[in-house]
């Protein structure tokens, strides 16, 4: 029977050998008596997501989480699933080690993320990568098949951006075409359609959520490299670099939206060594503000607050001033996530700060057309998600609700009224329901969270669907008996079911 992707076996196929000697899982018992999750309900988790990821051959039961705690060894792809489960569940990285479980034998595009900095095997990487999530990963099943990197095995690689060659000579443009290939010069307006080209798929995403147009994105990057496997000159070569970088940020943008979360660092990484050898520090810098935010996302503050350092170490001289203001945002919300409040409050004055006087300069500087993202709603988002997560962290829950409220309740309204940013809108009145809820405003809590279940309908996110379910099981579990919130949890029954597949 095959054990291919395509194959058609069960997941009974995939435990460990006849006559093997098990000892009980003690790790993967810890981590599962912790979740709160029946045998049932695990089990459930995994077939859901390995049919999100397109593993329609995957089939568990209770037995077969029992046999898991009983010590047998699951095969590719179930202890990644259960890594990435346990992982959305404790908000923190959860590697297969940490469960217990073997990890399974990667190629080089799945392994790790110290790669070498050089230009031939970044192009070869992408390549390799991209074309795996495109041929072999069948609607993303790719990112189920990789592990996460955190600690010093993600920052320390990751320093290395910013270190030059110690007097070896780097391998060139020119090493990386195929040998007695006819050059292809790309013309100016060609190019041109490239770079065009990712500013619209940056506008759809912003508007649709990563799971409508990854694929796309994936597709267009794996043409750039081979672009780049074909004689170019310097000043091309950069340039498609360049464009390679934004491409493999906006992939891993997209696949972290989606829940695909090793996938998406992998793509982060890929993009810095693009950025790198495109010498785009600011580009660079941004890829690296979207890791701490991933890294934010899965519990790792401290790893966050060291990639925002490198971020804005690396492009002191040459970032403009909104992407100065976005860095300093970011390290605001490290140190909120920290439970650092002063280290907090004095990074969003900078940030505030740095943002007005970019405003102020506007036309004195041109800003890439990635960090246009970064407007005054997102500044107040920014700034406001700071102050709110500060109340989990650090306490004095009255002095950073008021705080968070007013931020939080701009960049609603301004992101209300603007057509192209329906995520980051929904995003951001599940914070203000956040806020409420804090506040013990249980009836204001319902009604923002309502206004975004219909917005989470129309955007293909993952990451935003799984926020607005949180929050609204808080609102449920703290407030029940109130009539909104009774309305508020038959409607997202209603229009946002636990069971709907995302699109990748």
């Amino acid at each position: 029977m095959s054990r291919g992707f395509g194959g058609t076996h069960s997941e009974t196929d995939y435990g460990a050998g006849e006559g093997v000697d098990k000892k009980p899982n003690a790790l993967l018992e810890s981590w599962f008596v912790r979740s709160g999750w029946s045998k049932g309900e695990l089990a459930r988790q995994v077939n859901r997501r390995a049919r999100q990821l397109g593993a329609v051959h995957i089939s568990t039961d209770t037995s077969r989480v029992r046999r898991w705690l009983d010590g047998e060894q699951p095969r590719d792809p179930i202890p990644r699933l259960l890594s990435a489960l346990f992982s959305e569940r404790f908000g923190c990285a959860v590697s297969v080690e940490d469960l217990g479980l073997r990890p399974v034998h990667q190629t080089p595009s799945t392994a790790g993320i110290d790669l070498p900095w050089t230009a031939p095997q970044a192009v070869a990487l992408m390549s390799e990568f991209s074309r795996s999530d495109l041929m072999l990963a069948r609607r993303g099943f790719l990112g189920g098949s990789l592990a996460l990197t955190a600690g010093a095995a993600l920052v320390e690689p990751m320093q290395r951006w910013l270190q030059p060659a110690h007097g070896e000579r780097l391998p060139t443009l020119a090493d990386i075409a195929t040998p007695n290939r006819t050059a292809r010069r790309l013309s100016e307006p060609e190019l041109s359609l490239l770079e065009s080209t990712t500013i619209m798929f940056r506008k759809w995403d912003a508007q649709s959520g990563g799971g409508l147009r990854r694929k796309a994105v994936v597709g267009q990057l794996h043409e750039v490299t081979d672009l780049l496997q074909e004689p170019q000159t310097a000043e091309t070569g950069r340039r498609l670099f360049r464009v390679a970088a934004e491409l493999g940020e906006l992939a891993g943008w997209m696949s972290y939206d989606i829940g695909l979360q090793p996938a998406a660092q992998k793509y982060f990484v890929l993009a810095l060594h693009a950025a790198k050898e495109a010498e785009d520090r600011p580009l660079g810098s941004y890829i690296l503000s979207n890791m701490a935010r991933q890294m934010i996302h899965l519990g790792r503050p401290d790893d966050a607050l060291e990639l925002i350092h490198l971020a804005q170490y690396g492009s002191r001289h040459e970032a403009t001033g909104r992407t100065q203001a976005m860095l300093y945002a970011m390290e605001a919300r490290a140190y909120a996530n920290l439970a650092q409040p002063g280290k907090c409050k004095r990074a969003v004055r900078i940030a505030e700060d740095t943002y007005a006087e970019a405003t102020e300069s506007a036309g004195e500087e041109r800003d890439p057309d990635w960090i246009g993202f970064f407007t005054e709603a997102e500044l107040h988002a920014e700034n406001g998600h700071s102050f709110r997560d500060l109340v989990y962290t650090a306490g004095r829950h009255k002095e950073h609700a008021a705080l968070a409220e007013p931020r939080i309740e701009r960049a609603v309204e301004l992101f209300g009224s603007d057509l192209e940013h329906h995520r980051s809108y929904a995003l951001n009145l599940i914070g203000l329901s956040t806020v409420h809820l804090i506040k013990k405003e249980p009836e204001l809590s319902a009604e923002r969270a309502g206004a975004a279940i219909g917005i989470a309908r129309k955007v293909r996110s993952e990451r935003l669907n799984n926020r607005l379910r949180t929050t609204v099981d808080q609102v449920v579990r703290a407030y029940g008996a109130v009539p909104e919130v009774l309305h508020l949890r038959d409607e997202m029954a209603r229009q946002l079911p636990e069971d709907g597949d995302a699109e990748v």
